[in-house]
């Protein structure tokens, strides 16, 4: 940037300093997972989507400001045409030393295709979406997808030296026969693997005849019913990301627990996301926003406006979220869908 900017840390109200971004770089996905989208889903006109350039100003902005921490999300990411391309760009600030980690999550489906040029780019870690290993359930909870593509997909990851970690979405009657295998499946494997509360993102009840309300499983009971089984150990590892974690003594693997309905995680909150319209989201349990698309194209040659936009959006990031609140119903109207927002 040619002009001389404030490099202080990023703080919002409330003393947190904001490292991590989560950017979502298309809200268009391959599949239709039942908890995320719809079946017949309309997606947002492209030209109200930013442009890789726009995406990397934005990101090179954040890290000036002191971000340590990229996440590419989407939608799916790698559906994204020329989405490489701003990997590459942003793994500049890793060799610059600028950026300390540039990750993607996926749902592993054209992960086989990209593993190698990622890790080239620089990445490191991707989290992998998979709620099921039974071919006919992933089927039905993705409602088009094909297992053993992301199977290949992770595989290929770690022979390219990624190191990969598995969410789950914790579904009460859809996948919680499997929470057992899965961890047994992760130990074998070496990965990682985090459970998800579902989230009420978006108004997609009755899609199918899928309610997430129906479906909300707390993983307070997921944990109580995975320690029958396994030897849960209490681990101090942070990740400066919302899950709590333990070591699974006989797996070796660490298991991660994301509780956005049933338990807080905000007083630790260092992120904000950046949508694939150019959307500031603030918190992912609120609805306020800070639109920041159309001051891009109003000062092309200036990254000082925007600078300044970033530093007064941060400070009014709201102290909590509301999920479970009496105004999470008004979260789920708002129209801000997870593939929209980036996971």
């Amino acid at each position: 940037m040619a002009d001389a900017i404030d490099a202080s840390p990023l703080v919002d109200g409330f003393g947190r300093a904001i490292r991590y971004v989560r950017v979502s770089v298309t809200d268009r996905c391959d599949l239709r997972c039942m908890y995320c989208m719809s079946e017949d889903m309309s997606f947002v006109p492209r030209s109200e989507v930013l442009t890789l350039e726009e995406l990397e100003r934005v990101c090179s902005a954040f890290i000036a400001l002191g971000v340590r921490k990229l996440r590419l999300t989407g939608g799916e990411p790698l559906v994204r045409r020329g989405a490489m391309t701003l990997v590459r760009a942003l793994g500049r600030h890793l060799a610059a030393g600028s950026l300390d980690e540039l990750a993607l999550t996926t749902n592993g489906t054209r992960l086989a295709h990209h593993a190698a040029e990622l890790a080239e780019a620089g990445v490191r870690r991707v989290n992998v979406s998979l709620d099921t290993l039974d071919p006919g359930r992933f089927r039905a909870i993705t409602r088009r997808g094909r297992l053993d593509r992301v199977l290949d997909g992770i595989a290929a990851a770690q022979d390219a030296g990624l190191t990969v970690k598995l969410n789950c979405v914790a579904l009460k009657g859809v996948n919680e026969d499997e929470f057992d295998r899965l961890v047994g499946w992760c130990g074998d494997r070496g990965l990682d693997l985090t459970f998800i509360e579902v989230m009420p993102l978006g108004d997609i009840d009755g899609s199918g005849g899928f309610s997430r309300a129906d479906q909300f499983l707390p993983l307070s009971e997921v944990r109580e019913r995975l320690a029958r089984r396994w030897t849960l150990v209490p681990d101090a590892y942070h990740s400066g990301g919302p899950a709590r974690y333990v070591r699974v003594a006989e797996a070796g693997i660490r298991l991660g627990f994301i509780t956005p309905l049933s338990g807080s995680f905000c007083d630790s909150c260092n992120r904000v996301r950046l949508t694939a319209t150019g959307s500031l989201a603030l918190c992912l349990g609120r609805a306020e926003s800070v639109e920041l698309a159309p001051l891009l194209r109003a000062c092309p040659a200036s990254d000082q406006p925007l600078i300044a936009a970033l530093r007064a959006a941060v400070a009014r990031k709201p102290e909590a979220h509301e999920f479970g609140t009496a105004r999470c119903p008004a979260l789920a109207a708002a129209g801000r869908l997870m593939n929209l927002t980036g996971g």
